[in-house]
């Protein structure tokens, strides 16, 4: 009779539903991440523009402060993606983190900065709206020494306006400017204005090639007044001139250097280099901004030597 009791009752047990089992006891709720707020401030800005050059700061706060937390701060330059950081949240005031970071003006454009927490265990996400600045650019003066002369010249050497090294506005850098005004028919002087400034930064205003298939060649287009040295189809120096008055007028076409004159002759021309009968490039004393010798292509004395080397025999010139 037991064994059948004890029979009955592990067969009733095993008819009971698997619900009926001891139910486990509940587990505790994970608390609730936070919601993260991110915010950024732009420095540095007068009336919403960056000078060239200058550092522009970024500082940003993360609310709230949760240790060891980083934010992706992103500057673009017109529209598009200039560099992005992870930047470690520091531990700041009234329960919030903060962070900072920075970019350097180096081209004209529109800026724009954003920054952003990616959520996670610890803590939500959230991004700002882009916060956007443009480029104001200085007038720079013959003496002034400066990084922005320094990159003034870059740009310029980048259109053919070879203006050598260093950072300081020198003659050579003067020169540059005026051959810069005659190509792009401004005023014809030595002044770098801030408009003229933000063009050459922005790669405007090189000179426009004639003969492209020429080969390695000099262009001296008249009604510039500029003599322009060319290889590979694009410009690689740009020097200004003074060619023939109207009494005595440089003849045009299509000619080559044919014989070269070291040094001073008795002419006051100034290492000559010739290519049609008494036409030569030269260098002389006197330079005005206008058409004013005898039929030659002046050029500054300081700027000859070096012309002098750039030219080569056989080589082609173009006057038009």
């Amino acid at each position: 009779m037991k064994r059948l009791s004890s029979l009955l009752a592990i067969a009733a047990a095993l008819a009971l539903p698997a619900g009926a089992a001891a139910a486990p006891k509940p587990q505790p709720k994970p608390p609730s991440v936070p919601d993260a707020t991110v915010k950024i401030d732009v420095g540095h800005l007068h009336g919403g523009r960056a000078d060239i050059y200058d550092t522009v700061p970024v500082q940003g706060t993360l609310s709230p402060y949760v240790p060891g937390q980083k934010v992706e701060v992103t500057f673009y330059l017109d529209g598009h993606r200039l560099l992005s950081r992870d930047v470690a949240v520091q531990k700041g005031s009234n329960g919030a983190g903060s962070f900072e970071s920075s970019v350097i003006v180096r081209e004209d454009g529109k800026y724009a900065v954003a920054a952003k927490h990616k959520a996670n265990a610890a803590l939500g996400g959230d991004s700002t709206v882009r916060k956007s600045w443009k480029v104001s650019f200085p007038s720079l003066h013959p003496g002034e020494c400066s990084k922005v002369v320094k990159g003034f010249k870059k740009a310029l050497a980048e259109m053919g306006y070879v203006a050598g090294g260093g950072k300081c506005f020198n003659g050579r850098l003067g020169r540059e400017v005026l051959a810069y005004r005659k190509v792009n028919d401004m005023n014809r002087s030595q002044k770098a204005g801030a408009g003229l400034v933000k063009k050459v930064f922005g790669g405007k205003g090189g000179y426009h090639v004639k003969y492209s298939n020429a080969g390695e060649h000099a262009e001296v287009p008249l009604g510039k007044q500029v003599l322009v040295l060319i290889k590979q189809g694009k410009p690689f120096a740009i020097y200004p001139v003074s060619t023939g008055k109207p009494s005595t007028p440089t003849i045009t076409g299509h000619y080559t250097f044919y014989r070269q004159e070291p040094g001073y002759n008795s002419e006051g021309m100034y290492y000559s280099f010739y290519w049609h009968n008494g036409y030569a490039v030269h260098g002389y004393a006197e330079v005005p901004n206008y058409a004013a010798s005898h039929g030659c292509v002046r050029t500054f004395i300081a700027d000859q030597p070096r012309i002098y080397e750039q030219l080569h025999y056989g080589e082609s010139i173009f006057v038009f």
